[in-house]
């Protein structure tokens, strides 16, 4: 079982239809799933006339694009790991990294190649590739080598548990955790997207999604890599995309909230969309709301997962009812949705930050919340990671029971009585205090279905229970309506913040230590 084969099955049924185009300037650049099958072929045969061999590592650091793919059906075919990390996190955060599992190879676009100048760790990398026309000092063009290659289509047996991807936690409280994908997991995580999503063959998928790109391949859609600088997507230019959706006409779109939030800045109307997904950080309502109005004949959903389990959860803009979105507003919580079914979910006392189990069935039964009940997330399934390299990490984060192995989201949340599940937000996050129990990620999904607010964070500070509100438009939202609305959460202080600091990755999640930071 190699990934590669799922990949290129598609290069035998429909070798000259589109599997990805990208657009510079304004150009589009098609790559067809047959030369998806003939270049990783190339590709192949030049990492194996490098001296690599299966079970070698090589970091990848490349954005979306044809490259990437290209490069990675290739490591794929030759059963090397990819291992990716985030070259923004610093220096330490690399050099802790390669350590953990030293790289055998190097590919990356020119101006990536610079880490080789300032981390130490990158430097020692023995092979290098760069991608792209420009050339480096001691790389060997990309593009180049597979010219001058001769195919080698022979692929890698791999069985289940063989390793495939290599992606790593931010470490910003310790050592990183690096999650390994083996081929037997994206083989399950892909049939779990495929089906949660409805990817078909012939369909377009406008996405930001690395993920997503990599189901659509196996399911024959075509993927438009939108035009800009992904790294960044809450900072994207809209115009350029909306001119791709408007000549490539994609039928649906799978991508972050702060990509469609930009694309909503365009103020266009997106009739051509008939499916939109979105998630990869927490999605609310107004945004979904947004996104109907814009594209009046999509039917849009909010995906709900994580690095370890993707899909856990998804739920329809036109499912969600006026009584839920009440009580949202009352602090209830976000609607994720009935889980997946290929995902089994419980809901346990929260204890995060203490190893739980190992349980028996019946003593695992016995510690699960009922329905309206909140606690911990805790899933199971063939497509949810079942450790960390060298288990590093799995004590906090992983049990047993009858040795089936369960992971611990780390967040918050509960089912109801109709199985639908209602997110709170990070188990770490909660607020105990003299007033009782407070989640702030409820506090602050109400606080968004407010006209006139476009992010809210709420932060314990000197005791004081504190919501930071970003203004979408002056002259801000009154404060008078939001205390009275949000009465049930006895705040002590409610401001108006010109920006909530967030994530560098996702930019749609709050960044609570850089906001801490800015208060003191």
């Amino acid at each position: 079982m190699n990934t590669a084969d799922l990949l290129l099955a598609q290069a035998r049924l429909r070798p000259d239809a589109a599997a990805i185009i990208e657009t510079h300037a304004g150009t589009d650049r098609i790559l067809t799933f047959g030369e998806l099958d003939s270049l990783s072929a190339r590709g192949a045969a030049v990492l194996r006339a490098a001296g690599l061999r299966a079970g070698a590592t090589a970091l990848v650091l490349e954005p979306m694009s044809i490259d990437l793919y290209v490069a990675l059906t290739a490591l794929f075919r030759a059963g090397i790991v990819a291992m990716f990390l985030d070259p923004s996190a610093g220096h330490d955060h690399i050099a802790r990294c390669c350590a953990m599992r030293p790289p055998d190879a190097y590919l990356g676009r020119p101006k990536a190649h610079l880490l080789r100048l300032l981390s130490p760790a990158v430097r020692c990398i023995p092979r290098h590739w760069s991608f792209g026309k420009t050339p480096v000092p001691f790389a060997t063009r990309w593009t180049a080598a597979l010219e001058r290659a001769t195919a080698d289509t022979a692929i890698q047996p791999c069985d289940t548990d063989t390793a495939a991807l290599l992606t790593f936690t931010s470490g910003s409280t310790g050592q990183p955790k690096a999650a390994v994908r083996t081929h037997g997991l994206l083989a399950a995580q892909h049939a779990a997207l495929a089906e949660s999503i409805h990817l078909g063959p012939g369909q377009i998928d406008l996405t930001t999604l690395p993920i997503f790109a990599l189901a659509n391949l196996a399911s024959g859609v075509t993927t438009v890599i939108p035009e800009g600088d992904l790294r960044r997507p809450g900072a994207v230019d809209p115009a350029p995309i909306v001119r791709q959706i408007r000549r490539l006409h994609p039928s649906r779109s799978g991508a972050s909230p702060a990509f469609f939030e930009q694309l909503l800045t365009a103020g266009e109307p997106f009739p051509e969309f008939t499916l939109l997904y979105t998630g990869g950080a927490p999605v609310f309502p107004s945004l979904l709301n947004r996104l109907s109005a814009s594209a009046p004949n999509a039917r849009v959903v909010a995906v709900y997962g994580s690095t370890e389990a993707e899909p856990i959860a998804h739920i329809a803009r036109d499912t969600i009812t006026d009584e839920q979105i009440a009580a949202m507003v009352a602090g209830k919580g976000l609607l994720a949705g009935p889980p997946e079914p290929c995902v089994t979910l419980r809901i346990l006392a929260d204890q995060w930050g203490k190893p739980v189990g190992p349980f028996t069935a019946a003593t695992f039964e016995a510690a699960c919340r009922p329905a309206g009940q909140s606690g911990e997330i805790v899933v199971s399934g063939d497509h949810v990671l079942p450790g960390y390299w060298q288990g590093q990490g799995d004590a906090e984060t992983k049990f047993r029971v009858d040795g089936r192995i369960w992971h611990r989201t780390g967040d918050s949340g509960y089912l109801d009585p109709a199985g639908r599940l209602w997110l709170l937000g990070r188990a770490s996050a909660r607020i105990a205090d003299s007033r009782g129990e407070l989640y702030p990620f409820a506090v602050e999904c109400a606080a968004r279905q407010i006209p006139g607010i476009r992010r809210a964070a709420l932060v314990q500070h000197d005791g004081c229970r504190i919501l930071l509100l970003e203004p979408s438009e002056r002259p801000g939202p009154d404060l008078a309506r939001v205390q009275t609305a949000l009465v049930w959460a006895q705040l002590d202080e409610v401001r108006v913040w010109p920006e909530i600091p967030m994530d560098r990755r996702h930019n749609a999640k709050v960044d609570y230590a850089e906001l801490k930071r800015r208060l003191r």
